[in-house]
């Protein structure tokens, strides 16, 4: 795709902190404009009503939108805890995705589907053809290889075209695929092919990541040293000579060699709605993950509802969704939300910080990026490293932002739309998990009055509510976030272990889906989220949500991050540990102990008051920039460390164990 001609609209304001705080104080609401609001996908507000008094039909509305081999005979059969969805009906993943977009004609059969780049800069795209033709030769390369409908094929790739592929390509077969994230150690790999017991992998010579190789090859011949079920490995050529490989004869082929004479037309296999599509392993309190599983019709329908009215998606535009594969978004927001939709997706495999701290920025001009979707980290992430790095770019094609993986702080909400946003970009705040497949809670960039750090109201046909400890609604206030209707890409177990999913999503309430998570509502009936509700404290017999007070302290201007865990207090039951990492260049570490703390006092009140300040030049994070919050509560409490094998550094951790032990001293 040629770069687009620099554009001459002035570059977007800096959101200083004098600013921020006036617009916090005004309490004002954000809203589209007028145009925008015109022109928006879902502008009527009746459609709460009329999806609350007929959710069936609404979701029956969108599933028609999509292409069937054989319609539904039932929209919704609930027996709970198990849900079927478009009961009989049968679909194809890949279809939906791609051949029903190559038969359209022409101009989007010749559309950029994918938009890709290298962490070094090399760069490729694909259009609907190019991608519908390699995912049919990749579906027979599998085939050829003995995979059919109910295989399990793990997936262990870089952020590069080839891991969309191969899901289409199993996608297109009916064999089940497990992505497992590039940054994963042999461990890690090793277990979720066990449990899954997959039969083939497709992995890659090496990766790069902030100009370091990784060496995937040889992870995942480590971890094949202990998975007897796999038969097949296909090996994708990433580097030149810096990625030397083990080719082990009759198991390992390259993935270029075994493409040459691949057919190019594969049938692909029509699924019934719910045969599974995925395994995707998430994080257990046991240690040991859960492979959610996620089937075909419900999945495909929520993805592709959420798609096009949550990112006002439009034919013209090109969205950027920052998750790697390996992550349920990346899963539902880079590969089948934006290709069932017809949208053009971009994927870019490095860090946002390499080579220099500019790199997203760069690749939203030259790519003349519309919508981009990211997380709060890394948004806090850009806070701390300056506007000036935004404001080299000129970011005038963006016209929707949005955020994802963790509530986000009013504070940096505020400076995202002011300075990457330009003012002028409705800011899309969405809550939703790997467990529910698609986006549940978020504002309709067209009809929602925005409120920063709210992710507003539940997505149309979505059923969700603020609950006390005995499941009761909470009209105003905090209490349990549950979902009290089924939703299409609800889960629909954990693979292999259906006890270990009822306990974990229904018995605590009920009848209702319990997220795990804490939630507030305001009297306008804004949903506010609290994080896990482990990760909400009870200090002196009063709830205090720790992404509150983390919103405190990254409210003062020498913080650029903080985690907040609970320790235990001999007369307050639990206090505030406070892990904080300061702007570059902030030092007089004493000093600011007493101010912090008097800010989150000032604040939110004495209640919130940490009781200690840990200050560090990095946190616990995994590799998709979320903050390991366990970790930093073993290191308060002195507990054996968890499961590190999701972390991006480990080194971090004997860092912070130093600095809490020198502090307690």
């Amino acid at each position: 795709m040629k770069a687009r001609r620099k554009q001459t609209a002035p570059p977007p304001p800096e959101a200083g902190e004098a600013r921020i705080a006036a617009l916090l104080a005004e309490k004002r609401l954000f809203k589209a404009s007028a145009a925008f609001r015109r022109q928006a996908n879902c502008r009527d507000p009746n459609v709460y009503a009329r999806s609350a008094r007929r959710p069936l039909e609404f979701w029956a509305a969108w599933a028609r939108e999509l292409e069937w081999a054989r319609p539904w005979k039932k929209v919704l059969e609930w027996k709970p805890p198990q849900a079927k969805w478009f009961v009989g009906g049968k679909l194809n993943a890949s279809v939906n995705c791609l051949d029903r977009h190559v038969r359209a004609g022409s101009r989007r059969r010749t559309k950029a589907a994918l938009l890709w780049e290298g962490e070094p800069g090399d760069r490729r795209t694909y259009t609907y053809w190019d991608l519908y033709r390699e995912v049919n030769q990749f579906a027979n390369v599998l085939k050829r290889l003995g995979i059919r409908k109910g295989d399990r094929v793990a997936i262990y790739l870089p952020l590069i075209p080839e891991a969309a592929i191969s899901m289409l390509a199993c996608a297109r077969l009916g064999a089940i695929h497990s992505v497992v994230f590039g940054g994963f150690s042999a461990e890690a790999l090793k277990d979720r092919i066990n449990d899954a017991r997959a039969k083939l992998l497709i992995t890659a010579d090496g990766g790069y990541r902030r100009g370091s190789v990784l060496p995937l090859k040889q992870y995942a011949d480590e971890a094949l040293a202990a998975c007897p079920s796999i038969e097949n490995v296909v090996v994708v050529k990433r580097g030149g000579q810096e990625f030397p490989v083990h080719i082990r004869e009759g198991r390992d082929h390259w993935w270029h060699r075994l493409l040459q004479d691949a057919p190019a037309w594969c049938p692909p296999e029509a699924m019934d709605s719910e045969d599974a599509l995925y395994i995707l392993y998430t994080s257990g309190t046991t240690g040991k993950p859960k492979g959610i599983v996620h089937t075909t019709g419900g999945y495909l329908v929520g993805c592709l509802a959420t798609t096009r009215w949550v990112f006002d998606l439009k034919e013209d535009d090109v969205f950027w969704c920052t998750a790697d594969i390996g992550w349920v978004t990346g899963h539902s927001y880079t590969v089948y939300g934006p290709l069932a939709a017809g949208t053009t997706t971009v994927m870019y495999e490095g860090a946002p910080d390499w080579p220099a701290r500019d790199r997203f920025w760069d690749i939203c001009e030259r790519l003349g990026v519309t919508v981009f979707y990211t997380a709060p980290t890394a948004i806090r992430a850009f806070m701390k490293w300056g506007a000036e790095h935004i404001q080299k770019h000129d970011l005038s094609r963006l016209r929707l932002i949005g955020t994802v993986g963790e509530p986000i702080n009013p504070e940096v909400w505020v400076w995202y739309h002011e300075t990457v946003g330009g003012g002028r970009c409705p800011v899309v705040d969405t809550w939703w998990q790997t467990e529910t497949g698609h986006i549940l809670i978020t504002p309709l960039p067209g009809l929602t009055a925005l409120k920063p750090g709210s992710a507003t109201f539940p997505f149309p046909g979505i059923a969700a509510e603020v609950v006390d400890a005995h499941g009761k609604p909470v009209a105003v206030g905090g209490g349990y976030l549950v979902l009290t209707r089924p939703w299409p890409g609800m889960l629909r177990g954990i693979w292999g272990n259906p006890e270990r999913y009822r306990a974990a999503y229904w018995s605590r309430f009920p009848g209702l889906y319990f997220t795990g998570d804490g939630a507030k509502k305001d009297k306008d009936g804004y949903f506010w989220l609290l994080g896990r509700v482990d990760d909400v404290l009870n200090v002196a017999g009063h709830r205090i949500g720790t992404a509150e007070v983390e919103s405190a302290l990254v409210d003062h201007k020498a913080v650029a991050e903080a985690a907040v865990v609970g320790v235990p207090h001999e007369v307050k039951g639990e206090a505030i540990a406070a892990f904080v990492t300061l702007k570059d260049g902030t030092g007089h570490y004493d000093e600011l102990v007493e101010e912090l703390k008097e800010h989150v006092v000032k604040k939110i009140g004495a209640l919130a008051r940490p009781e200690r300040i840990i200050f560090s030049a990095d946190l616990p994070k995994t590799r998709s920039g979320k903050i390991m919050r366990r970790l930093l509560r073993d290191i308060a409490t002195g507990r054996a460390l968890g499961d590190v094998t999701t972390l991006a550094d480990p080194s971090v951790l004997d860092t912070l164990k130093g600095r809490y032990a020198e502090d307690a001293e």
